[in-house]
């Protein structure tokens, strides 16, 4: 049984329950609604449309996302048939040699292993006032995973790029309802020529599931993963970026700060590449009423291609900061774990804050830096808390 088969039913469900019209459904939710999916458990349903998870932020308590903790992002419905036998992956544009790889002639080329924090670029946007359109993200479009596959080099290496060879383009096998443009998502070859870039067949130790793009995906590292297309079927080097919807004007940030509802230009734009300075408070969690004594305060953050240089923690509602410690884990493109152990002096409200700093000096800001289309959203996180 397909994936958007099962999906529909588990719709029909959902939809009952929200007290949906026959009529009309909703299909971005401003709402918080658990779902059980088949095979991403307990996540926050986002989108009726296509499948859109999110992961609630007390997952955020392991180095690796287990892959049913995961969140999924589409823009289009998810290939409804994909017969690995029959998969094929083109190469072709401003190359020498084009090629066509099955999945048996890719699985042969050397692997690489990357741990990488994947976040959606829209993740926080429904935090963000004025409130803009979109997927209403809370903080749970994120996760962290071991993604193991053949280098993209290697491949465009094989294909020997012609020095006109300025981008890489992907092309998935999402099925496009009716007149949507197509998700197609280019990168500069810089990147995609970076020893890390992957084409990926496995996450976390087991070949990629449907949601997370089987049986091979672009894997990005640092970068928004929008980046990172999934159920990727071309390859195609440009000698400029792919004009298409989702890189222009999707995906695309201002040139110059912009005040809180103003409009913007597409040309006075740039795309959305490398992941923002951030961190998220996992627990206790917003609205928690506590006993006095003992609290451990923990959370996630991650800086794209950066590293974490330090989590800080305040539970007086910014008035002062102490460091929170980190865990050993680490990897270049992954988030590091923190905790901080706090015993509240007495009884009442608190506001506890995280703020992360990363390698290249830059700290999460006060207050969100607003933009039309809600990327990138990294304030300083908190949650309200009762102590009794």
């Amino acid at each position: 049984m397909n994936s958007r088969r099962i999906f529909l039913k588990h719709l029909s469900a959902a939809a009952l329950a929200a007290g949906a019209t026959s009529s009309s459904l909703l299909w971005a939710l401003p709402q918080q609604q658990t779902i059980d999916f088949p095979g991403e458990d307990g996540m926050i349903l986002r989108s009726y449309r296509f499948v859109d998870l999110e992961s609630p932020v007390g997952y955020f308590n392991t180095w690796l996302t287990p892959v049913p903790h995961f969140f999924v992002r589409n823009h289009m419905h998810e290939p409804s048939e994909l017969d690995p036998a029959d998969w094929r992956l083109t190469i072709g544009g401003e190359v020498e040699k084009p090629l066509t790889l099955t999945l048996a002639e890719l699985s042969k080329l050397e692997k690489l292993s990357v741990v990488n924090t994947l976040e959606c670029a829209g993740n926080g946007r429904s935090l963000h006032r004025p409130q803009v359109p979109g997927i209403q993200w809370g903080k749970g479009a994120v996760g962290t995973a071991r993604f193991t596959g053949a280098r993209l080099q290697d491949v465009l290496r094989r294909a020997e790029v012609k020095p006109t060879g300025k981008h890489v383009m992907f092309r998935g096998l999402d099925e496009v309802p009716g007149k949507v443009p197509p998700f197609i998502r280019s990168i500069p070859i810089e990147k995609a020529l970076n020893a890390d870039t992957l084409i990926a067949t496995h996450m976390n130790g087991a070949p990629l599931t449907r949601h997370h793009g089987f049986p091979a995906r672009a894997l990005v590292p640092g970068w928004i993963g929008a980046a990172s297309c999934k159920w990727i079927a071309e390859i195609r080097v440009l000698d400029k970026e792919f004009a298409g919807n989702f890189m222009n004007p999707g995906y695309r940030l201002p040139n110059q700060p912009i005040k809180p509802g103003e409009t913007v230009k597409p040309e006075d734009t740039h795309p959305v590449t490398a992941l923002s300075v951030k961190s998220v408070i996992s627990g206790p969690s917003d609205g928690a009423n506590l006993k006095a004594g003992n609290i451990s305060i923990f959370g996630a953050a991650w800086a794209g291609e950066a590293d974490i240089a330090k989590v800080e923690i305040s539970t007086d509602a910014g008035a002062t900061w102490t460091s929170a410690a980190l865990s050993r884990e680490q990897e270049h493109y992954a988030w590091r774990l923190w905790t901080y152990g706090w015993k509240p002096a007495k009884a009442g409200d608190y506001t506890i804050m995280s703020r992360a700093t990363d390698s290249q000096g830059h700290t999460q800001p006060t207050t969100p830096i607003w933009n039309p289309s809600g990327y990138l959203y990294n304030a300083i996180d908190q949650v309200n808390i009762h102590v009794s």
